[in-house]
């Protein structure tokens, strides 16, 4: 048998996987290196009727047999070498899923024989049949995609909304009980108006591919809620059916995405395809492995182990041309079968590593990409960093991506806290990260904002604890980072102390809004603007409990919050100015005549009633900063322009406002404060205003 990595391509995916045709179904497998494949139909019973399936040039392995239709269930069982010292793991005795299986059903038992070697033996081969203790693939039927959205977005208009399909709904008490957590609870017409009022143009939702827990988290009695552990690219998760998982999932997903494209929302998935639910070699085989370790995966130079960049145990093989098909395949499918209308790519680096597991941003992966007819239309985002050398690749990605922006967050968590040094790095993070972006065409939207994601604090917790609270993941509290860049303003935990919750409302309506006023895209994570909390839970993966799911009941307490996020999110949707997608570089307006008007497309003020100084940018110990924003656009002409002022410091402070070319007058349209702080009237250009302590102040300028 071969070591070589030179494995054959298949000449028309289309044929890989189970298709309902010519009264009955056709099933191909990609599966090069294997000596013999049985395709296994399963019966309600589990008990099984196996065809062999014949093999083609390009390793496709297909059969095509009479009589069976939709919610068969199958598997395969792969025959070929057991050799673990060339990568070479298979074993007839595991019954394996179909990579391209568009629905799965059952799951896995994790005391059952699901590894391909006894405990303890890693090289040995386990001959005992695994195939009442895994889940199984199911055929479904062709039908038509959903609704496509009326208008797609351009991302500088895009808000992006970051949620858990079944911790969203879980406890909406306005979605009937058995579709509460489901794609149909989701699609549920008062959770849809939630989302609108808010000012949402875009979900991005956690895992839907169909995953599954890690063993150890089960022997916790604890999940994967999360869900960053695949086990099917082409499946939605079945347990987030309401309805059944023989297909209707399938077709409950297409019935979501249709509700929320005819609201106006756009659908992005965060999708997992850096790693699998198998984990290392010492780990089930459900799938891939049995299908050709060595094919699917990164492994060692000498090929007994995998060589695992995501700290998931193993990493997916793209630069292998099969896997990458496959991957390509899979993203194809969602977008033009189930409606979706882009992707946000977990640990993507990963992704763009070489047959030497180096990284490079010209990786065929890339390259496809930008070519492809439907992937090139949609919207492509970027976690970009993976745990491997070199993995981290912020600002790397160049046109066509934006990315997750963790300096943002990082520095917008820290001026907040006190905890930075003057307010130079404030203003690049303001405006789209350009020291990171602003490179070979790039526009603002490069820049995917976020003070915090699914991973960490929620916008709550970051201002009620200091430190982490993950006693419940059942880690003696280890699990989860320590570097929270929080702040509990004086009380760790809940209080009833009016005092510091004033300032927690306070502060994160300050983190909020900075989010909202930033140049860039911005993602907000589910249910922070109700003031969600994980209870200082910062590694809430393995929490499907109320700690994770959202709780609608905290909406009034935290009205304030709502409010705000609200009419800044509708601000940024009326004005453009708030919005612009290239790099502003200070440029002079002109009038209509073509001559300087004085003004800038963006300027940036200290208190002063001219611009900063060189002083003030250099001062260590300022908290405070003006950025003025104009409108500029030459085809479409507007005199609109704000001023904002972010003040973290904790004591109040005099400004005066600019006069001259940059206003005649002020009006405060939003600000963090309480009621009745700011004045509600016109304030005239070169007079004073002050700035309560902690607050973010919007100045319209007339």
């Amino acid at each position: 048998m071969t070591t070589s990595r030179a494995l054959p391509v298949p000449a028309d995916t289309s044929l890989l996987g189970a298709h309902v045709r010519d009264g009955g179904t056709l099933f191909g497998l990609w599966a090069p290196r294997a000596t013999r494949v049985e395709l296994a139909l399963v019966a309600e019973d589990r008990s099984q009727t196996n065809h062999d399936m014949r093999l083609g040039a390009d390793g496709v392995w297909t059969v095509h047999v009479p009589g069976i239709g939709p919610e068969q269930r199958y598997g395969y069982r792969v025959h070929g070498e057991w050799n673990p010292a060339v990568g070479a793991r298979f074993n007839p005795a595991k019954l394996l899923l179909d990579p391209y299986a568009r629905a799965i059903t059952g799951g896995v038992d994790y005391s059952g024989p699901i590894l391909d070697h006894p405990p303890g033996s890693d090289y040995v081969l386990d001959p005992t049949d695994s195939s009442a203790a895994v889940p199984l693939s199911v055929v479904v039927p062709d039908s038509p995609p959903p609704t496509p959205v009326a208008r797609s977005r351009t991302l500088a208009e895009s808000v992006i909304y970051e949620l858990h399909v079944k911790g969203y709904t879980r406890l909406h008490p306005l979605v009937p009980e058995h579709l509460r957590g489901t794609y149909a609870g989701l699609a549920y017409p008062a959770v849809i108006e939630h989302l609108v009022d808010l000012g949402v143009t875009a979900v991005e939702l956690l895992p839907v591919h169909h995953h599954v827990s890690e063993p150890f988290v089960v022997g916790r009695g604890l999940s994967n809620y999360w869900g960053y552990n695949t086990l099917g690219f082409f499946a939605p998760h079945s347990a987030y059916g309401s309805v059944g998982t023989l297909g209707q999932q399938v077709r409950e997903f297409k019935g979501m995405v249709s509700a929320l494209h005819e609201a106006g929302i756009e659908v992005i998935l965060d999708v997992v395809y850096n790693h699998t639910g198998e984990g290392g070699h010492e780990g089930p085989t459900l799938s891939f492995r049995g299908l050709d370790h060595l094919g699917y995966y990164r492994l060692t130079d000498d090929r007994h182990n995998d060589y695992d960049v995501t700290g998931c145990g193993n990493s997916l093989d793209t630069s292998e041309p099969g896997v990458l098909r496959l991957v390509l395949d899979s993203l194809r499918y969602w977008v033009t079968e189930m409606g979706v209308d882009g992707f946000r790519f977990d640990l993507v680096s990963t992704l763009l590593r070489d047959e030497r597991h180096h990284v490079d941003q010209n990786h065929a992966f890339k390259r496809a990409l930008r070519t492809d007819p439907v992937l090139s239309q949609v919207k492509l985002i970027a976690e970009p960093w993976d745990l491997g050398p070199y993995g981290y690749q912020v600002g790397a990605f160049g046109s066509g991506w934006s990315e997750w922006n963790d300096r943002f967050r990082n520095f917008v968590r820290d001026f907040w806290r006190g905890n930075t040094h003057g307010v130079a790095e404030l203003a690049l993070r303001l405006t789209a990260s350009p020291d990171i972006y602003d490179r070979n065409g790039r526009g603002t939207t490069a820049s995917i904002n976020f003070v915090t994601a699914h991973d960490g604090f929620t916008l709550r917790d970051l201002v009620t604890y200091d430190v982490k609270h993950n006693g419940a993941n059942g880690e003696g509290n280890r699990d989860g980072t320590d570097d929270n860049r929080s702040w509990n303003c004086g009380v760790e935990g809940e209080t009833e102390d009016a005092g510091v919750n004033g300032i927690r409302h306070r502060q994160s309506q300050n983190l909020m809004a900075t989010l909202l006023l930033a140049t860039g895209v911005p993602m907000i994570t589910a249910g922070d603007e109700l003031g969600r909390t994980q209870l200082g839970n910062n590694n809430a993966y393995c929490q499907d409990s109320p700690i994770s799911w959202v709780h609608w009941d905290t909406q009034p307490a935290w009205s304030d919050l709502s409010e705000t996020t609200r009419r800044l999110l509708q601000l940024r949707a009326e004005h453009p100015v708030l919005r612009r997608a290239a790099f502003r570089h200070g440029e002079f307006l002109l009038d209509p005549t073509g001559k300087p008007t004085g003004r800038r497309n963006i300027a940036w003020f200290g208190g002063r009633r001219t611009e900063m100084s060189r002083e003030e940018w250099d001062d260590g110990t300022r908290k405070t900063l003006g950025m003025y924003l104009a409108w500029d656009d030459p085809v479409r002409t507007s005199d609109e322009a704000y001023l904002i002022w972010f003040h973290a410091g904790a004591e109040p402070i005099q400004v005066d406002l600019p006069d001259g070319p940059w206003a005649t007058t002020y009006t405060v349209v939003v600000h963090t404060g309480r009621d009745g702080e700011l004045p509600s009237e016109k304030i005239v250009a070169g007079s004073s205003l002050q700035l309560p302590g902690r607050t973010v102040v919007v100045l319209q300028v007339d």
